[in-house]
């Protein structure tokens, strides 16, 4: 926390970038930025079950996890949803004789269909937003997902309450210090009006798991913690 704390007064003067365009502005060197997760995206793929062969991948970035989970199995088919078209198109260049359809937009408005997905996959996206607005998103997940569907979810997760309180604490400030950010709420949340921008809101672990419980997973579980990534698995079960 200490780290944390010290961090946070650092960058106290540093405003928050827009989601998009923070990864536009860092996609030279991006991978090699990621690269400390290389053995997180080793493990990931691994927890990828075998069966499965359409696989929706949300916030994919350049497709860091997607070439482990290719070296695998080749044949499996990914629709990959971000928001920075740069980085879909480097992903799409870089696998172009892979089964990918790359979708440039917000995975919160992207319409997963019923039963569609063997697996929906997430590495490192989701923890730049509140509960409230995760809650939606997981329950379309478990909608989306078929019977025996697997949602896997690798992800900055917080120490405790406090380093949770605290970010969300620091994140509400700057966002609404942002110029014409006008009466910015917390019931806004990332994604309003304003749109996405870019800091780290991650949740416990405890209250992770409790929102992919209300969401209707009847097993979710952490099965792992590689290089800080903490991978959980949650299994939608007919």
């Amino acid at each position: 926390m200490r780290e944390l704390e010290a961090w946070l007064a650092q960058t106290a003067e540093v405003e928050l970038e827009e989601m998009s365009s923070f990864f536009e502005k860092r996609l030279e060197g991006y991978e090699d930025h990621m690269a400390v997760w290389e053995k997180a995206y080793q493990r990931f793929a691994l927890l990828l079950p075998d069966r499965c062969r359409e696989v929706l991948d949300l916030g994919c970035g350049t497709g860091l996890e997607l070439g482990e989970i290719w070296k695998r199995n080749p044949a499996v088919s990914v629709t990959g949803v971000d928001l920075c078209q740069a980085m879909l198109g480097c992903l799409a260049e870089q696998y172009k004789d892979k089964p990918f359809c790359p979708v440039c937009g917000d995975y919160f408005r992207y319409d997963m269909g019923q039963g569609r997905w063997d697996a929906v996959i997430s590495f490192e996206s989701l923890h730049h937003f509140f509960p409230e607005k995760k809650l939606t998103l997981y329950e379309k997940i478990y909608r989306g997902l078929k019977e025996d569907g697997v949602f896997l979810l690798g992800d900055y997760i917080a120490c405790c309450d406090r380093e949770e309180e605290l970010l969300r604490r620091v994140y509400l400030q700057r966002r609404a210090a942002r110029p014409g950010a006008g009466q910015t709420t917390a019931n806004e949340e990332n994604g309003g009006e304003s749109g996405y921008v870019h800091f780290d809101i991650p949740l416990t672990l405890e209250h992770e798991l409790e929102l992919l419980e209300r969401a209707g997973f009847s097993r979710a579980e952490a099965v792992d913690c590689v290089e800080g990534a903490t991978m959980i698995l949650a299994r939608r079960q007919g």
